[in-house]
Formats: structure tokens, sequence, C-alpha cells
């Protein structure tokens, strides 16, 4: 067997979302197209992004954000394809706050101020006439491990939570008060970014990574699979908890989280755009602009 090609791989917490990567590594997906990935966890969005953009990393999967803002700038960032389209999240709010609409003055953790759980957070408190900074402050508590601990200590007074760890919030008496698929139904909630300059010189490799990711991401989408999946999901979550395991990875998949071909969906795009929009990360005069970050040639059905 010819000597596999090493992909250096970054993330921020590596945690629920990465479920296609865990399953394709276990699955030999990536070693039957001559790959071998190393694994850097960065501990924050922001910082997986850096990587890319300084080539510490090679790819990234990550919020989107970034990489439409560097575009913009004329960076080197591109998105290559769509890990996650799906946000199975919940507001989860310490005893005694029962709505949205309580959060006037709050501190709610997030894992970035420009990337992915503050923009859906101000989305969702618009619905109730709150807007940031005006009426409540965001605390940069970290990924959702560390935003679970930081409620626990009672260091904030609410943070987005993805399933499970809403479920395990709510059973620890948490209130669950606001539900981010309600107002965002569809977005990239994950994207794979690379650099242009990385993606022309390893163009086969590239491809080679997302026919992987695409078959993972089917493997996942198939309920035949769930002796195989299940415990995978159950391992980046929630090890000592398998009924909120099943419980969060039905939810998840039936929400449609891991798009079946890995390819950006426009309406996927188009909601990611809107957001950043609302919070003001991109100029309305660029907004058609921005969709030319998008390269989807190394997808296999491109």
């Amino acid at each position: 067997m010819s000597e596999l090609t090493a992909v250096r791989l970054a993330g921020g917490a590596q945690g629920f979302n990465w479920l296609p990567v865990f399953v394709a590594e276990e699955q030999g997906l990536f070693e039957q197209n001559g790959l071998r990935i190393e694994y850097l966890r960065l501990g924050s969005v922001e910082k997986a992004t850096t990587a890319v953009r300084e080539g510490t990393a090679d790819i990234a999967i990550t919020p989107p954000e970034g990489a439409i803002a560097d575009y913009l700038e004329g960076g080197e960032l591109r998105i290559i394809a769509a890990n996650a389209e799906r946000l199975p999240m919940s507001m989860v709010a310490r005893a005694g706050i029962e709505d949205l609409a309580e959060l006037r003055g709050a501190r709610i953790g997030t894992s970035s101020l420009t990337e992915g759980t503050a923009i859906y957070t101000r989305r969702l408190l618009r619905t109730v006439g709150l807007e940031y900074p005006r009426d409540y402050g965001f605390e940069l508590a970290g990924v959702h491990t560390a935003r679970w601990q930081a409620l626990q200590d009672g260091t904030i007074d609410a943070a987005p939570q993805p399933t499970p760890w809403s479920l395990l919030a709510e059973r620890e008496g948490f209130r669950l008060i606001g539900e981010i698929p309600d107002v965002l139904p569809e977005i990239v909630f994950a994207a794979v970014i690379a650099r242009r300059a990385w993606l022309d010189e390893h163009a086969d490799v590239a491809r080679r990574l997302l026919t992987a990711f695409a078959a993972a991401h089917r493997f996942v989408d198939d309920p035949a699979n769930d002796a195989v999946t299940l415990p995978v999901y159950q391992r980046i979550t929630t090890p000592d908890e398998p009924e909120l395991a099943a419980r969060g990875f039905a939810a998840t998949r039936d929400l449609g989280m891991w798009p079946e071909t890995a390819r950006v969906s426009p309406a996927a795009l188009e909601a990611t755009l809107d957001t950043m929009l609302d919070a003001d990360l991109i100029p309305a005069a660029r907004r058609a602009e921005a969709a030319g970050v998008i390269d989807d040639r190394f997808l296999p059905d491109a």
C-alpha cells in the first residue's frame, strides 16, 4: 500500500457535529482515500479559522463567518463543503429565568463575538425585542462544554447549548427558553474551509478528503448504521449518559444536520449571509459578492 498523505484538520471543540469525521476514521474511509488525518483541537472556533489562514492547519471544520469575512477582505480562505447545516441548539438559562424577554441585562455565554453562537443568539433575542449590546452582554465562555461549566458556576446567566447538552441542562434544573431552529431552520453551522493556495497545490488531496466526508455523511444519515454510529456519538458527546446520547443523536439526525453530499446549499448560505448582515459583520452592498467564498469544485459530485 502506498504511503498515506497527511492532512492537518483543525477544529474548536471537535464535538457532536464532527460525528461524520470520527465515523470516517473508524470505518477506514480516510485510509481508503489515501489519507491520514492529524487532528488539531484548538479550543475555539476563531483559533481554528486562524490556523488555516496562517497555514498551521490545512483544513478546518468551523463556523463559516470568519472565512466569509476574510474573503471579502481579499484573503485566501475559501469554503469547500458543509459539515453541518441544521442546528439542534436551545437557549439554556439559569433557574429563575423563564422566557427570552427576561434575558434583558443578562450575561450570555458564547464561543466568539463574530462567529457562530453569538450571531445565532442575536437573531433569537431580536424576536423579543432585545438588541446587543443595548439589552444584554456576551461573555467569551468558550465552546459548549466550557459554557456548560460556566452555567453551573453561575458566571453566566444563559448560553446557547446544542443537544444533548441542552437535555442535560434541563435535567439538572436549568430552563430551555428558546430554540435556535425556530429562527434559523437552515444555516451553515459548520463549514469545511481551506486556503486557496493550498487547494490549488493539493487539489487531489482536497477531492479525496471530501469524497470521504460525503461517504461518512451518507453513512451517518442511514439508520441502518445506528449500531456503529450511536456509540461514536455517545463517546464524543455524553459518554456517561447513554439515554441522553440516544435522544440527542435521534433529534440531531432527524433535523437533518449532516447534508448528504456535503455541499453547501443555497438556502443555508443565504441564511448565513443574512445573519452576518444582521450582526453588521458584512456590508449590505457586498452581500452578493460574499457568495464567491464558495469553492465546491472538490466535491465528489462536482
